[in-house]
């Protein structure tokens, strides 16, 4: 079968490392040619508070809270109603796959979040007293620059180490698990998967730094995307199917991540010309996968959706494995399971796991 060959992590990762420092240095670049000191005269920073919505500040600022925090919730349910009235789920959404579904989507909202951020908040001080609304000259629009290639790199890194490392890639399985593709994919993680890397200590660093409003917005438009991107709704395809709309989908489809690139990375064949598990790691922005060479585009989406070697291991094993694990003789996540690398495909034959190398 033949592969996209993927760069060295090393290689990659030194790009990386100038891709981090590139908005930074656009920033004072402007600066310096413009003869402008934010730092120098700072001026009061724009907050999360949104007691004043007389002003545009302030009902900008409400909107953005209010889809953070139950605008969003209003939007999945209603993307779900619209992916169950299509059909789009057909019989495949078990018992065990909804609880699993709506776990990962309830416990990251109401213990993980509200705990990381209370303790984040209680330790920055104490750690970092002098750095409290440090930063808070930044310009909006920078601010979002900086956050936003930041914040997303890191999580292209974070998933694509994932997939490329045996040893982590049981702990992202369950995003992958599931034979359908919809909405509900977006949050359906190991809990270890989200804790590790989750987005309120980013937030709450930077609320305390100073950069609230930027790190609000960008984390309501990545969210946005990356929901979108996870549903069974092909909102792309009209760009594709217009002629007039191509130069656009051109950049959209390179820029962030769509249902045709995304659904692609949740294939479960990777020889039909569709399906690329290994690849297409971008979570807001697909260009990391164009600059890294982990992207393919197909314009096409996939027939079928999750893992060859799935057994519909328990809920609570797909959660909370290793500290669970699951009941199901062969599985990977059972006591005694063996490691099944995502560039493997399995056989489940009588009970045992049999590899076929691609």
């Amino acid at each position: 079968m033949s592969q996209i060959k993927i760069n060295p992590i090393a290689k990659n990762a030194s790009l990386s490392l100038f891709i981090y420092t590139l908005p930074l240095a656009l920033m004072f670049a402007v600066f310096y040619f413009t003869g402008q000191q934010p730092w120098a005269n700072p001026t009061e920073s724009l907050t999360l508070d949104v007691a004043h919505t007389d002003t545009w500040w302030g009902y900008i600022t409400s909107a953005f809270t209010h889809i953070q925090t139950w605008g969003l919730t209003v939007i999945v349910f209603v993307l779900a109603i619209a992916e169950f009235s299509l059909g789009l789920y057909e019989e495949k959404w078990t018992k065990n796959e909804r609880i699993l579904d709506v776990v990962c989507f309830i416990l990251p909202k109401v213990i993980i979040a509200p705990v990381v951020a209370y303790f984040s908040l209680k330790f920055l001080p104490i750690a970092f007293p002098f750095f409290k609304n440090e930063f808070s000259w930044v310009p909006f629009w920078w601010g979002c620059l900086i956050i936003a290639v930041a914040d997303d790199l890191t999580q292209y890194w974070y998933h694509r180490l994932h997939h490329q490392l045996p040893l982590l890639w049981r702990f992202h399985r369950t995003h992958h698990s599931a034979p359908y593709m919809g909405m509900a994919m977006n949050s359906r993680q190991n809990i270890l998967y989200t804790i590790f890397f989750s987005q309120i200590y980013v937030t709450a660093t930077l609320v305390y730094l100073g950069l609230g409003f930027p790190a609000l917005f960008v984390r309501v438009v990545k969210s946005l995307i990356t929901t979108f991107a996870h549903s069974s709704i092909p909102w792309d395809k009209p760009f594709y199917e217009h002629k007039f709309l191509h130069p656009v989908a051109w950049v959209l489809e390179r820029l962030i991540s769509t249902p045709a690139t995304h659904q692609a990375h949740h294939a479960d064949l990777a020889d039909d010309g569709v399906g690329h598990y290994k690849g297409n790691f971008g979570n807001m922005f697909f260009i990391w996968d164009i600059i890294f060479k982990t992207g393919i585009i197909t314009r096409r989406y996939p027939t079928s959706f999750g893992l060859k070697y799935y057994q519909g291991e328990e809920w609570y094993a797909q959660l909370l494995w290793p500290i669970l694990k699951s009941k199901k003789e062969g599985s990977e996540l059972s006591a005694d399971g063996p490691q099944v690398f995502d560039e493997q495909a399995a056989e489940i034959n009588s009970s045992q796991l049999v590899y076929q190398t691609k």
